[in-house]
């Protein structure tokens, strides 16, 4: 059959219908309970996360043997340096690491894959990453957004059986959604799917597919046309990197990850089987958001192993170093830093497992959870690799070949910089982390109340919402008052040689206030909350501490109950708390105290062109190419340069 020659086009749409592409897409019902959520809405529900769960033996058992082959395969075949010189995996560690089952790290044993739990399949990923964070990348991008995932949650039984064995052991899966204009706002999306007959057609272009230029498999995202007997909307598909029509057209490098996989990739006239559509049409948006409500845990699990190489690092490095006659630790300047490094990667590595262990249980919702700690790990990650570089000095901004040529030890502190800074990026930049978990956070809110500030809405309907929120507030308000974190005593099962109990009852105070503050906002600001980002940043930034130290001490006191370093951990989450105060306290006053308005106002200028004087003096080194690339659907002009790797 010939293929329809309906063109891809960007659709048209205003903020709203965006705001309501992504609000359709995420889930609307909250079936188990969630901790963050409860935080968030001003109750500290510690028996949600206390005592720690833990995992099985078995599959404890299962987590340690692969770890140790894996840690075997890191000291003796993976060579960071050179993935960073060659700015590529070598294709014999890509092939052991296959041979080892990595890349079946998630997959069910029966088919072929190991059956690792997430909090194994983290610590793995912690591991492989601190080799070389371009091969973490590698298995993460095949792993939690790729093909097995999605399948693993929406596939049919006949889709697990043809693709899961490939995935465990042969092929290299990857993930596109991302087009040259389109972001973190898919209702734009315009790759189309065009039923015809038993097939879709697919037409469009897709920009940074991690594992793109490699890959035998991709989950692709498209646009379904309405039609009669087709609902329609974004749509997700497995197809074939190697079908008639698709064409890596290029592989991107970046300022970091050197190794990295990532391409533009065109569709034209791609014919995929129906049977390849995971799920309805219209659900892809879902599937994706389900998708990396675990996905998103790998990022931070390659944070916590950034922190874990940052500690050693600066540890070793400040008692070697000497200045003015000690060494530079000693010295409160440096002293306070590696006690941030080694504070706050305690603190991530217990919302990991935390984290990691709920959804391994499957008891609680961890959508919140799974983005703080994505949110929380790529900037604090960011922060601590700064913090070694600047302990390093200038042998922190030097190469670790640079150093190595002149016969000092090859540290790559500068890379790990640069390998972290797109954690702040991927799977949700932080300014879209904050808006995503700040609707999540709010969600109650405009359950009972929503329609009160939809302009949509009738009088009807507002007087209908009016009553349900009275009935709702007068329970709710009332209990922000007082709580346990006003009682001297409470939470004393933390109370040892080193004190965490007032951490904890500063969290319980915090989080009434912290929903108290959310409540008056609202009040204050009604429809217009949702343009008020920087306030909704801070909101979800004081959650994420909040968590952050419930996570720590509770942490602290699963390893004191089992012998494990018990005392230093209490030590640490002390530390971790009392940092993290810091910081709670200083967002809390940047609530009603900074210069928002300010900034919308200088914002506008510049776009205006009011300050363009202040650009002068300078030479722009960038060429006159346009802002966004060309992506006019159509035949491929440039070379395939898929590499799969056999």
């Amino acid at each position: 059959m010939s293929a329809p020659t309906t063109p891809s086009s960007r659709p048209s749409v205003t903020e709203r219908e965006a705001r309501q592409v992504a609000e359709d897409a995420r889930e609307q019902h909250w079936r188990k309970p969630s901790f963050a959520k409860e935080l968030f809405l001003g109750r500290f529900r510690l028996d949600l996360i206390h005592p720690h769960p833990l995992p099985a033996d078995e599959d404890r058992a299962r987590g340690e043997e692969f770890l140790a082959r894996l840690r075997d395969f890191c000291e003796t075949t993976v060579d960071g340096a050179v993935i960073e010189r060659d700015a590529r995996i070598p294709d014999e560690v890509i092939t052991g690491l296959k041979e080892l089952g990595a890349f079946g790290m998630k997959i069910d044993t029966k088919y072929g894959g190991l059956g690792l739990t997430q909090v194994y399949y983290n610590k793995a990923l912690a591991l492989i990453g601190s080799a070389s964070p371009a091969i973490g990348a590698l298995l993460s991008a095949h792993q939690s957004i790729g093909v097995p995932q999605p399948l693993k949650r929406f596939g049919t039984q006949e889709q697990k059986d043809a693709f899961l064995p490939r995935c465990a052991r042969t092929d290299i899966s990857a993930f596109l959604l991302t087009e040259p204009d389109v972001g973190s706002d898919p209702a734009r999306l315009a790759t189309t799917a065009v039923p015809d007959g038993d097939e879709y057609v697919l037409d469009g272009v897709k920009l940074w597919t991690t594992n793109g230029v490699v890959a035998d498999l991709l989950v692709v995202m498209a646009r379904v046309p309405r039609s009669e007997g087709h609902k329609g909307g974004i749509t997700a598909f497995v197809v074939e990197t190697a079908a008639e029509g698709v064409t890596v057209e290029h592989r991107n490098a970046f300022m970091g990850l050197r190794g990295l996989e990532n391409g533009v990739t065109r569709f034209h006239r791609v014919r995929v089987p129906a049977a390849h559509r995971i799920g309805p049409e219209g659900a892809g948006l879902k599937i994706a958001l389900t998708t990396l409500n675990t996905g998103r845990l790998s990022l931070p699990a390659m944070c916590v192993g950034a922190g874990k190489w940052c500690l050693k690092t600066a540890r070793e490095w400040s008692a070697a170093r000497e200045q003015w006659g000690k060494p530079v630790a000693l010295h409160e300047a440096v002293g306070s830093k590696i006690s941030f490094i080694a504070a706050t990667t305690f603190a991530l590595e217990a919302v990991l497992d935390l984290s990691s262990q709920m959804a391994d249980e499957e008891r609680n919702d961890i959508r919140i959870e799974a983005a703080l700690a994505k949110l929380y790990g790529s900037e604090m990650a960011w922060l601590m690799a700064d913090e070694l570089v600047q302990i390093r000095g200038g042998r922190g901004f030097e190469t670790a070949a640079s150093l190595a040529a002149r016969g000092e030890r090859a540290v790559p502190a500068e890379q790990i910089l640069r390998d972290l800074r797109i954690n702040r990026i991927f799977e949700g930049s932080t300014e879209i982390m904050h808006l995503l978990i700040a609707r999540e956070a709010v969600d109650a809110h405009l359950s009972v109340a929503g329609d009160l500030i939809d302009p949509d809405k009738s009088l009807q309907d507002k007087a209908r919402a009016g009553a349900q929120a009275g009935v709702f507030y007068a329970k709710w308000l009332p209990r922000l008052v007082a709580g346990p974190g006003q009682l001297p005593g409470a939470y004393g099962q933390f109370k040892r040689e080193v004190d965490l109990s007032p951490h904890l009852r500063y969290v319980e105070r915090a989080a009434r206030r912290l929903a108290r503050s959310t409540f008056y906002a609202m009040s204050r600001w009604q429809g217009r909350m949702e343009t008020k980002q920087g306030f909704l940043g801070r909101i979800v930034d004081i959650g994420a501490e909040l968590f952050a130290m419930s996570a720590a001490c509770v942490r602290a006191e699963l390893l004191r109950s089992r012998g494990d370093h018990g005392r230093e951990a209490y030590q640490l989450a002390d530390a971790f708390c009392r940092q993290s105060r810091i910081r709670a306290e200083e967002l809390f006053g940047r609530l009603w105290t900074n210069t928002d308005d300010l900034d919308r106002k200088v914002v506008k200028g510049i776009l205006s062109g009011t300050y363009t004087w202040l650009e002068q003096g300078i030479v722009d080194p960038s060429d006159d190419g346009p802002w966004i690339a060309d992506a006019t659907p159509g035949p491929s002009t440039r070379t395939n340069v898929h590499r799969p790797i056999r």
